[in-house]
């Protein structure tokens, strides 16, 4: 409570809001839910929102102590807006909490299943499929999704931490 009310004097400011932008700019391109065909929903939304998250964060992990300052900005970020926009929805203090730990849970599991495919592990396709999509989408639109990750992946990998921190995706 303190903190919002001598917010001016002793909050610094929003760190990561500017990545975070970018982040929720590329999650808002129609290509996602047109030619890829996530759902444009709710849910939808989040799984592209989140993936793209978990790609910047996988991105930043590989940067040092730089990476990870940035890293932690960007989830904290996620987690005030997330809790913002939830409030806005209706939800109350008691479930809100509940809500916003399954949010930041599926951001965690995404940036794992992205860590591995990133690192060759695992399948870029099939690390799509489980990001993107609750069910089996058409091959043509798993290809774009994946095709379209692939290319931000490639754009990330070339673009600094202070970069990205400047909320420039590539």
């Amino acid at each position: 409570m303190l903190s919002s009310l001598f917010r001016g004097l002793t909050a610094q400011p929003a760190r990561g809001a500017r990545l975070f932008e970018a982040v929720t700019a590329e999650a808002r391109r129609a290509h996602w839910y047109v030619e890829g065909r996530v759902p444009d929903t709710v849910n939808g939304r989040f799984a592209v929102l989140s993936t793209i998250a978990a790609l910047v964060i996988v991105r930043l992990e590989n940067e040092g102590e730089e990476g990870q300052r940035a890293s932690v900005e960007l989830t904290e970020r996620f987690i005030e807006v997330m809790e913002s926009e939830h409030r806005e929805l209706g939800l109350g203090d008691p479930t809100l909490g509940r809500t916003v730990r399954k949010l930041v849970s599926k951001l965690a599991s995404r940036t794992g299943l992205w860590r591995a495919a990133c690192a060759g592990e695992t399948e870029w396709a099939g690390a799509t499929r489980q990001s993107l999509y609750k069910e089996d989408p058409p091959a043509e639109a798993l290809r774009h999704g994946a095709d379209a990750l692939a290319r931000l992946w490639r754009k990330l990998r070339d673009t600094s931490v202070a970069e990205l921190q400047q909320g420039q995706l590539g």
